[in-house]
């Protein structure tokens, strides 16, 4: 149910940005639940910052603008996230700033609701939960969308398991902010390709600042399709989590370093067994451990979504975890190499599709 303020109350100005690069396949689903949204028009501007894009998405969205002046289409030569966000914010003329994803769609209570919870609650940084839905009909698809909604899979980010009450929450990826807030902490950190989100929250919470995760607001978030996508994005998640860290001067939550300690003990282990009985046998266990809790989840998903699925499911808990355990070992890898004076430019990193 909507939270909503009294009719005589303003309605603030509000700008939605949204990234985009090579988003052909979502694009138009994401305008139209824009458009379909229940906040006045009038009150709306839609940025849509392209990243030079070569698959027909910006001439989609340029039809669209055409049609409909609320939305906007900005180059964006860099063509990474924080880069796109921060034109875009920079453009923006609204006192609520928005940001939207495009490989999601939104219901027409979005905007609103999450601008009445904003005002209701006085936190600087709110958003509502992502429902994962597949990115493909086959077996893989429709598992990589339950594993990324399964505690196993993706940790405690409630943001992806949903919410009954108001939460106060470490970070959240879409997010919706007032406009002092970028005013009074600065942008994105563009040097982060991935996780700039969670960087973000932090200063939010280190200025004594909220970060809430509010019931009764979701967006509709298509998951990658394939295992090489899916790894290849868990693979920069890790990646840039210790450079996230460094920044911070702390780890945020203990879930972004369990992958990256069970990768490190395997490699430890195996590389030791030839010579140490003991080491042989830890690797046994890890392993096992591992392989029993992969399967007991795996037949859960099986139970509720098919046993292809559940076949499937295995591989996708392993793909996610090893592939960002193994880009987190490599971000650790970049920082040393960075702190021996060797040129080490994370923000050079194409972002994954």
């Amino acid at each position: 149910m909507s939270a909503a303020l009294p009719t005589s109350a303003p309605r603030p100005l509000v700008s939605i940005v949204v990234p985009c690069r090579n988003e052909a396949d979502h694009i138009r689903r994401l305008l139209d639940s824009i458009l379909a949204n229940e906040y006045p028009r009038e009150r709306l501007e839609v940025l849509i910052i392209d990243g030079m894009s070569d698959d027909g998405t910006r001439d989609v969205i340029a039809a669209y603008a055409d049609r409909h002046p609320v939305i906007q289409l900005l180059d964006n030569p860099k063509r990474t996230t924080p880069c796109a966000l921060n034109l875009g914010i920079a453009r923006a003329r609204g006192a609520v700033i928005m940001r939207m994803d495009a490989h999601a769609y939104y219901p027409p209570n979005y905007v609103a609701d999450l601008v009445d919870w904003l005002e209701r609650t006085g936190a600087e940084y709110i958003g509502g939960a992502w429902v994962t839905l597949p990115g493909d009909t086959t077996p893989t698809a429709r598992a990589i969308a339950a594993v990324l909604a399964h505690p196993f899979g993706i940790g405690d980010s409630h943001y992806r398991l949903g919410t009954n009450e108001v939460r106060e929450v470490d970070s959240l990826p879409f997010g919706c902010f007032r406009r002092e807030l970028f005013e009074r902490l600065g942008l994105f950190d563009e040097e982060l390709v991935r996780n700039q989100d969670e960087e973000f929250s932090f200063r939010v919470l280190r200025a004594g600042g909220r970060v809430l995760l509010v019931p009764g607001v979701v967006c509709f978030y298509y998951a990658r399709r394939s295992l090489r996508q899916l790894g290849r994005m868990f693979y920069q998640y890790g990646l840039f989590k210790p450079l996230v860290a460094l920044k911070l001067g702390r780890i945020m939550t203990l879930r972004q370093v369990v992958p990256a300690a069970f990768v490190l003990s395997v490699l430890l282990t195996i590389v030791a067994a030839p010579w140490i009985a003991a080491a042989r046998t830890l690797t046994a266990l890890i392993l096992g451990t591992y392989v029993a809790l992969n399967a007991a989840c795996a037949l859960v998903l099986g139970w509720r979504h098919g046993a292809r699925v559940g076949l499937a499911a295995a591989g996708v808990f392993a793909v996610v975890h090893v592939c960002y355990g193994c880009g987190f070992l490599r971000g650790m890898l970049a920082l040393l190499a960075r702190a021996r004076g060797r040129a080490s430019d994370l923000s050079s990193t194409p972002l994954s599709r």
